[in-house]
């Protein structure tokens, strides 16, 4: 499954929430995969997480659960990834208004930025970069165990990576595949992101919110750049320090490795009406739309900055996650957008790798409410 990058495991508790058009109800609704809280509370000082649902067949259904003190229905979190759906949204409209082609290649966009090492942008197109089919290096693979975006340090020292620097960092391997072939890398969006602010003339963090931002009321969703606080309110991140195992508090984090890539604060709120919205068409016309969901390309693995789950029902659901240091999160969401789901993590990687096939398999797969 995509993520920005693999770090380690961390203790953590769970915090189920559903969203849907009504107020928050007094006692939460449970449902199955509320057995899961027993197995992830922990002692001490340990981090918690979220789970958000959205329904609207037959009705708006709204639920919220807490397993655990320390997250609050808005608080704010690092989004890591699923930024990218943000900016594929944003690269799609431009081509449905003529805007730029995903045939160009990126030399026609960016000339004689993608060069050596056996890396040509006169051979990779802006489909390749949406559908993660350039073979392109991930810059992110390159930064040392000691870098502030690893160990979650914040500082003077800990500025935010510029796109031309993780591009040539990228640009020091050669292509990880045969173009046409999917390896997932955040490089390509960093470079989409410079596409948009080439085509636009505004940076894509300008576009993301006249576009996507505004139009949908996302009050709570933020494109940070070189700020290292979260906005109010806001819970702990967490992350395992690989050199001695603890536990270490990276609220205030450098966001050095996230760029168009995945720099994103957002809410559970504001992710679920997003994916919504996207996917019942309100974002992109049709043709556009079915372009995001194509995935032929990707051979069935991932669309344009999104990506389905076959359930263990038949039920397919289209979303992604994201993670950076101190956040885990997922949305899923089926084909029509009336049933979304976001649940997040203030921790890097969940300690249980079943949680998050439960959890969607517990939230669509499950009959419908009366």
């Amino acid at each position: 499954m995509p993520t920005l990058r693999a770090l380690l495991a961390a203790p953590l508790v769970l915090t189920l929430l559903a969203l849907g058009t009504a107020s928050l109800p007094s006692e939460p609704h449970l449902t199955p995969a509320s057995s899961y809280l027993p197995r992830l509370v922990v002692e001490g000082n340990a981090p918690a997480a979220a789970f958000l649902s959205r329904r609207d067949h037959p009705t708006p259904q709204e639920t919220y659960r807490s397993a655990g003190p320390g997250i609050r229905p808005g608080d704010h979190f690092r989004a890591g990834s699923i930024t990218k759906t943000f900016v594929a949204a944003v690269v799609l409209q431009l081509a449905g208004e003529g805007a730029l082609h995903l045939s160009d290649t990126v030399d026609a966009q960016l000339p004689g930025l993608i060069r050596g090492h056996g890396n040509d942008g006169r051979r990779i197109t802006l489909r390749a970069l949406l559908t993660h089919t350039s073979g392109l290096y991930d810059y992110t693979e390159a930064l040392p165990a000691t870098d502030p975006a690893v160990t979650g340090a914040a500082g003077p020292s800990a500025q935010p990576l510029t796109p031309d620097t993780a591009v040539r960092t990228a640009l020091t391997r050669p292509p990880v595949t045969a173009p046409g072939t999917y390896a997932y890398s955040n490089t390509n969006y960093v470079l989409l992101g410079l596409v948009v602010q080439r085509v636009t003339g505004h940076p894509y963090a300008t576009e993301i919110q006249r576009r996507i931002l505004t139009p949908l009321h996302l009050t709570g969703t933020t494109l940070p750049g070189a700020r290292s606080t979260l906005p109010s309110s806001h819970s702990r991140g967490y992350h395992l320090s690989p050199g001695d195992g603890t536990l270490r508090d990276v609220t205030t984090t450098g966001p050095r490795i996230a760029g168009a890539a995945g720099e994103m604060v957002s809410t559970l709120a504001d992710l679920t009406l997003f994916y919504g919205a996207l996917l019942a068409g309100r974002l992109l016309p049709p043709a556009q739309l079915a372009t995001l969901l194509n995935t032929r390309t990707a051979h069935g693995l991932y669309g344009m900055g999104i990506y389905p789950q076959k359930l263990s029902c038949g039920t397919t659901v289209w979303g992604h996650n994201g993670r950076i240091t101190g956040s885990y999160v997922r949305t899923a969401a089926t084909r029509d957008g009336r049933h979304v789901l976001t649940f997040r993590v203030n921790t890097d990687t969940l300690s249980d790798p079943g949680l998050e096939p439960a959890l969607l398999e517990a939230e669509f797969c499950r009959p419908p409410s009366p």
